[in-house]
């Protein structure tokens, strides 16, 4: 230390021992350093001569003593003489040369002097305050010295970035002002252009004007000779009224000629007739005969008219078949939505062709009117289908969907026929129940064709 002098030694030495305290709170340094003494002490102590206010730490580590129990080890050394002193014996085996000059009253020049005053506060040789005090100094003039010296770091380097902002800046400068040079370049161009565009827009509008006096001459013409075509018009109007009342003429005189061969059909005809009716009186035949779909006509007039199938659940594999064995049933199918649901990653073409072939087979087996419909949007050209037999093929016209002709087909059946359509599509299946015909979802048929 530099103060450390044999004045002070003598004037510490003079003080009496039993005033001897500190005047101001230890070092925070020094208060560490003392708490982890301490607490490296509580471990090696037996376990009955450890204080009682520190026995539930005792069996920590001593990184964990000092952190939960530093303030009761720094007031245990402080008042308990006996801790002090164990404490204090391990600093004589840990550095006994500095513990011999401290108790001569001097601070060795060369040692750590949070070291010294931790020895000293624990040691408490005579004259400590006074040493604490120079120790405390001590490491205020370092701190302060330190402090200087940061302080002086970060002034040489916010001089640097000062330095190197002022050349970013004259070089943003430079460069600024080499982009202001190009952008009155640019605007002097632009305005060259500009000059140049609006002579150009003054000779458009001129041109646009020769334009619209020539249009006026040609829309002059154009209405005097549609004023002659319109004559024209009425001329061959006149005519065709004429034709037209020569062809009415003509169809009225060939009426004429065919009544006489109508009421000789018409002769025939009763004649046949009168012996039919002998006929059937003759094998004793009833007058008329009731046909199934007529009784399913019949029952559904008497109240809510009933949907075919309506035996098992939509859901059920036999619904199909039961549907084709109903007498005169008619069977609609939504043809996309069926190929779509079951092969819809093959061509368009390639799907109608799977799929009218297994209702072919159906139709065979079944003897039942079955009718298919597309969608006409979905096709690009006429389509050439093989001609079939018993499955209608019917696709939608332009400007209508493939659901708005199902829906027209259901409405064109009579009351009373057996109907089912088979799709998934919610929007047809709800218009089609209005309707009082029957769904089937599409999978079920194409479990049937399987």
């Amino acid at each position: 230390m530099t103060d450390g002098g044999s004045g002070n030694a003598e004037e510490r030495a003079a003080e009496p021992a039993q005033a001897e305290a500190l005047d101001r709170p230890l070092p925070e340094a020094v208060r560490t350093r003392v708490i982890e003494y301490g607490a490296e002490i509580l471990g090696m102590m037996p376990a009955a001569e450890v204080p009682p206010r520190l026995r539930r730490i005792a069996k920590f580590e001593p990184r964990r003593r000092v952190r939960l129990a530093g303030p009761d080890i720094a007031a245990q050394l402080e008042t308990d003489e006996e801790f002090r002193g164990r404490v204090a014996e391990r600093m004589r085996q840990a550095w006994p040369s500095l513990v011999e000059e401290l108790a001569g009253g001097e601070v060795p020049p060369a040692a750590d002097p949070v070291i010294a005053g931790a020895v000293a506060y624990v040691l408490r040789p005579p004259g400590w305050p006074a040493l604490i005090r120079e120790i405390h100094d001590e490491l205020e003039r370092e701190a302060r010295a330190k402090a200087a010296d940061d302080t002086a770091e970060t002034i040489a380097e916010l001089r640097g970035k000062l330095d190197e902002a002022r050349a970013e800046h004259r070089r943003e400068t430079l460069r600024l002002r080499a982009e202001l040079r190009q952008h009155k370049a640019e605007i002097s161009e632009l305005r060259h252009k500009l000059h140049h565009e609006r002579q150009r827009a003054r000779e458009a509008v001129r041109a646009a004007e020769r334009s619209v006096a020539e249009a006026k001459e040609l829309s002059d013409g154009a209405a005097a000779r549609l004023h002659s075509v319109e004559a024209e018009n009425r001329r061959l109007r006149n005519r065709l009224a004429a034709a037209e009342a020569q062809v009415e003429n003509a169809r009225r005189a060939a009426r004429a000629a065919r009544s006489a061969e109508e009421v000789r059909l018409r002769v025939l005809l009763d004649v046949l007739q009168e012996a039919a009716q002998g006929l059937r009186r003759e094998l004793a035949l009833p007058a008329s005969i009731t046909l199934p779909a007529d009784l399913v006509a019949g029952e559904g007039r008497a109240g809510t008219p009933e949907t075919p199938g309506r035996g098992l659940p939509d859901d059920d594999p036999g619904l199909i078949d039961q549907l084709l064995s109903i007498p005169h049933i008619h069977l609609l199918v939504d043809g996309y939505n069926v190929t779509k649901t079951g092969y819809g990653n093959r061509p368009l073409a390639d799907q109608r062709a799977k799929l009218l072939a297994g209702l072919e087979g159906l139709a065979s087996q079944t003897k039942a009117e079955i009718t298919c419909v597309f969608d006409g949007a979905e096709i690009d050209a006429p389509v050439a289908l093989l001609p079939s037999r018993r499955v209608r093929v019917l696709f939608s016209s332009p400007g209508e969907t493939a659901d708005e002709l199902i829906i027209r087909l259901v409405r064109a059946e009579p009351e009373g026929r057996p109907l089912a359509v088979v799709t998934s599509d919610k929007e047809i299946i709800a218009a089609v129940r209005r309707e009082k015909a029957r769904t089937v979802a599409s999978p079920l048929l194409l479990r049937r064709l399987d």
